[in-house]
């Protein structure tokens, strides 16, 4: 039961590494609609997230789009409209999980950025009061920018590193359709 004390805080890191901009009201995924080729998509926003086999998509009470295996969501993607220009580079990305996570022992796995991506995979454990470190997990922080918009993508707490890898790779290839494509 130790792991599950250390649920909040990763969770509190992951929401405040998404957060941006303080006191902004965000602009999430519409829907969680699935298309006939299995990746979710917003209606509104024409925004398409593909999804592994299995996974399904919901919109979660704050607007942010959540997806993973059935009854347990692990990627959540947040939406900033406008804010493309603001991706942030993989050091940036970098340097905000290492001074957002004072809490936490942060090991960075796997960097990779392009011109419309950052992504950063790391191994956290929870630094305890005895000074010892706590049970690793698994994480993923990323931006994608695509056209004028920023997407946000972390994984939730819970997520194994194979749920990691996938939700890197949904990640990457956020994308929004044309009207012509829907």
């Amino acid at each position: 039961m130790r792991q599950r004390a250390h649920i909040a805080p990763a969770l509190v890191l992951a929401l405040s590494l998404l957060s941006g901009c303080k006191g902004c009201k965000d602009e999430g995924a519409d829907s969680g609609a699935l298309s006939p080729d299995g990746a979710a998509q917003t209606p509104r926003s024409g925004v398409k997230v593909p999804l592994p086999d299995g996974w399904s998509a919901q919109v979660a009470p704050d607007d942010s789009f959540q997806a993973g295996p059935p009854g347990r969501p692990v990627l959540r993607v947040d939406l900033r409209r406008g804010q493309g220009e603001q991706l942030p580079t993989v050091d940036a990305l970098a340097e905000r999980v290492r001074e957002e996570s004072k809490n936490f022992e942060v090991s960075l796995d796997q960097e990779e950025s392009k011109d419309t991506y950052s992504l950063l995979r790391v191994t956290m454990a929870p630094k305890l009061a005895d000074g010892g470190i706590g049970l690793q997990a698994p994480a993923l922080f990323g931006a994608r920018r695509v056209g004028n918009d920023l997407f946000l993508c972390a994984t939730l707490p819970g997520a194994s590193p194979e749920d990691v890898r996938l939700a890197t790779e949904a990640c990457r290839e956020i994308e929004v359709q044309s009207s012509q494509s829907k």
